[in-house]
């Protein structure tokens, strides 16, 4: 089950040149399940620290949202795509 969006949790707002973001940071003890970092394409296993990310103008669709390691998002510009997973 997803967290609903409107939980406590602080949200920020960035702006990159891939467009203006939420960003979530998921505390390790909050994280509970395997996500794919889009980054890196490595599993985030549950109780490992990670931001969750949606573009603003989706207002948090669950659609839209990615679970990424933080270094990874930090570097999204940075990198080239990479082959992904199919899941």
């Amino acid at each position: 089950m997803s967290a609903p969006l409107s939980s406590g949790i602080i949200t920020r707002t960035e702006y990159g040149p891939d467009g203006e973001w939420q960003v979530r940071h998921v505390p390790g003890g909050s994280s509970i399940k395997d996500y794919r970092c889009p980054g890196c394409d490595q599993l985030i296993p549950p109780g490992v620290g990670h931001v969750v990310t949606w573009p603003s103008g989706e207002y948090g669709s669950v659609e839209e949202r990615r679970h990424w390691h933080l270094p990874c998002w930090n570097a999204r510009g940075r990198r080239r795509p990479g082959v992904r997973r199919l899941r």
